[in-house]
């Protein structure tokens, strides 16, 4: 039996936020033959298991970039950040004028205004709407806002003022002064951890939260050995599953400080990558 860890967004998802047929029918093909396939997303929990739903796909789920895991209607383990280190983030983080969202077990709260600060920063960056950076970045924020379980607030402190119950907090910036200013800030508290699911990304979390601390937690829970685990992924988050698993496979899109950890390289996310993998590295060996 194996444990198999797989990530969302550059990996699993199609363009459309959907798990396509081919992927669908791999993990079902794993399943039957006695492996647990478990998904592994920076995503908030509600909208994790909703994209299952929607797939008719029944998996275990480390969501939030590991801050937090799911299995058979309870919860596999949760790390929260501390309450005083969200009081002086989340300010800090309006202070400068970023986008940010706020992860609960009840779904991620955006406050009203956050999207007129992603194009504010575009125009800042010189970005016309024609060009292909543009378009991109416009993908990225059409992301977040179709997520899940997104619930939009006047203000974070209105909704929970005692900071209590946060597993992480994302920041998207297309400024990368403005990134690299919050994570020397970020590096100051010592007690988070910062990782990224893409260039222009920061999420933050507790210290001990990550994709590979989560996999440990759920191969322990299943009793599987971390020989026997496999872990797929495209991403600088995915990178602390990577060094736990015991073959790791990066997607063909991955960024390449990825590929460099990983033991074998997929087809890209829109190539059915997943299932590919599956297939050659999992079933056939």
């Amino acid at each position: 039996m194996k444990l198999i860890a797989i990530d969302l967004d550059g990996t699993l998802l199609s363009d459309e936020g959907t798990i396509s047929t081919a992927n669908r029918s791999a993990i079902l093909d794993a399943q039957q033959k006695g492996h647990i396939v478990c998904i592994a997303s920076g995503r908030s929990l509600p909208d994790t298991k909703e994209i299952l739903r929607l797939a008719k796909l029944d998996c275990p789920i480390i969501a939030g970039n590991g801050a937090t895991s799911f299995h058979c209607g309870e919860h596999v383990h949760k790390l929260y950040l501390d309450k005083e280190v969200a009081k002086r983030i989340i300010p800090t983080l309006r202070d400068l004028h970023v986008y940010y969202e706020v992860y609960v077990d009840e779904g991620v709260l955006v406050e009203t205004g956050m999207e007129e600060v992603l194009w504010l920063e575009m125009e800042q960056a010189g970005l016309s709407n024609e060009s292909p950076t543009s378009e991109s970045l416009q993908r990225t924020i059409a992301i977040q806002h179709s997520q899940h379980g997104l619930q939009f607030i006047d203000k974070y402190e209105t909704i929970a003022p005692d900071y209590v119950g946060i597993y992480k907090i994302f920041v998207l910036s297309f400024l990368k002064e403005k990134r690299d200013q919050l994570k020397k800030m970020l590096e100051l508290e010592g007690d988070v951890s910062i990782t990224s699911s893409g260039r222009e990304k920061l999420e933050i979390a507790h210290h001990r939260a990550s994709k590979g601390y989560a996999l440990e937690r759920m191969a322990n829970r299943f009793g599987i050995p971390m020989e026997n685990t496999v872990a797929i992924g495209d991403n600088f988050n995915d990178i602390s599953m990577f060094e736990k698993a015991g073959i790791s496979i990066s997607m063909g899109n991955a960024e390449e400080e990825v590929k460099q950890v990983s033991t074998y390289t997929t087809s890209n996310y829109n190539e059915e990558g997943v299932a590919k993998a599956i297939q050659r590295y999992v079933l056939s060996l």
